[in-house]
């Protein structure tokens, strides 16, 4: 009998497609779960996904190689989508994808298989990296197949006796990593009503927020945290630590109207405190570090890699070129930054770095000033002189 492997999750959709796969296709279902800091009990969805039907669960420890291989590459490209969403789902996508292909390939599987719906970015995502891994192998889409409303889905998975964490009255559909966490569905759908406050999870109401700033220091090698409070920690770790803290005070609230790939307009709510600590934190520590040129230069590339990493081009050349711009760029984005968590912000307000391009001696309007005011009238000459030229000639055909 062929088999399937299906990129499971546990939640309503992967559980209810284990069966539903399994009848419409005939074949074996091999059910695969990843773990990328979702804090879920793991061993409970495995057996959960054997209880409804798989033959096989698998699970997978990536925590700590979606942050060497994802996370890092995120800060270095200071990663947002549309200036606002940091692509956690986005950037979780392809490493699923690639550990799905991987056991496929193991277990002599024929098809690949996820629980994305038809209009959703993620199931480019998933599609794009099969097809870059393993073009030869072919997708089963069963939430674009089978036509099932979410509330029809639910009462699917209780005729087959199928437990799902989700009822009607509160429907929504949320995703988790360490980066940060989603929610959609239900109320979310209609932009003209503030967010629901049973939404949020990780973060508390702005107004609920300690009065009093919690600070904490962040300590970059080569762009990369590695210690919090002159305490070094592993990766995951570390970004936990700071989805707690963000958390606490409110901060990584994002409630956003997003231009999904598949050309429609969607109402998202975000929360990613660590995400936003870093990546401002890493911002900040660029600015101390980095020429002109290329702080001006990078953000251009930027863009162009928030787009490929939410389109779902991971695998691809231009992915791996840009990343090699960006490695270049954190050779010297090593210090330390001060950050101030207070009623849902995240403000950098100190740092120092061993590679610092800040020189007091010339930026300070107090004594010991080296910078030399006399040079300034020749600069300003020749950097007027192409602005003086056509202005002269406009004067002269006014």
């Amino acid at each position: 009998m062929d088999k399937c492997v299906l990129a499971y999750s546990g939640g309503l959709d992967t559980s209810v497609a284990i069966r539903w796969i399994a009848e419409k296709y005939g074949v074996e279902v091999i059910a695969l779960a990843i773990d990328v800091g979702e804090e879920k009990d793991y061993e409970g969805i495995r057996q959960k996904a054997l209880q409804v039907g798989a033959v096989e669960s698998v699970v997978v420890d990536a925590k700590q190689e979606f942050f060497d291989e994802y996370l890092t590459r995120a800060l270095a490209a200071n990663l947002m989508y549309e200036g606002r969403y940091p692509c956690f789902t986005a950037l979780a996508r392809p490493l699923l994808a690639q550990h799905q292909v991987r056991v496929a390939k193991e277990k002599g599987a024929r098809y690949l298989a996820h629980g994305c719906t038809g209009k959703g970015n993620d199931q480019v995502r998933f599609e794009v990296t099969y097809a870059a891994l393993a073009p030869e192998m072919e997708v089963i889409a069963p939430a674009r197949e089978w036509g099932m409303t979410r509330a029809q889905e639910i009462d699917y998975a209780a005729q087959h006796g199928i437990p799902v964490p989700v009822g009607k009255e509160s429907p929504y559909s949320t995703d988790t990593n360490l980066w940060g966490r989603s929610i959609e569905a239900g109320a979310i759908e209609d932009p003209t009503k503030e967010a629901p406050p049973d939404a949020w999870l990780w973060t508390v109401n702005v107004e609920d927020a300690p009065e009093q700033p919690t600070y904490v220091r962040i300590e970059f090698e080569r762009g990369v945290p590695v210690a919090l409070d002159g305490e070094r920690l592993p990766g995951p770790e570390l970004v936990g630590r700071l989805n707690a803290l963000g958390g606490a005070n409110g901060v990584g609230r994002i409630d956003m109207l997003e231009n999904r790939l598949v050309g429609i307009k969607s109402r998202e709510l975000y929360e990613a405190p660590a995400a936003t600590i870093l990546l401002e934190a890493h911002r900040d520590l660029e600015a101390m570090c980095l020429d002109r040129e290329t702080a001006h230069f990078k953000p251009y590339l930027e863009l162009r890699y928030a787009e490929l990493v939410y389109y779902g081009l991971w695998f691809t050349p231009l992915r791996k070129a840009i990343d090699a711009f960006l490695a270049e760029t954190q050779r010297t984005v090593t210090g330390e930054v001060t950050v101030k968590l207070h009623k849902g912000r995240a403000m950098p307000v100190a740092r120092t770095s061993p590679y610092s391009l800040y020189d007091y001696r010339l930026a300070t309007y107090d004594k010991g000033d080296l910078f030399d005011p006399k040079d300034s009238p020749g600069f300003i000459r020749l950097w007027a002189l192409p602005a003086r030229i056509v202005g002269e000639v406009e004067r002269k055909h006014a």
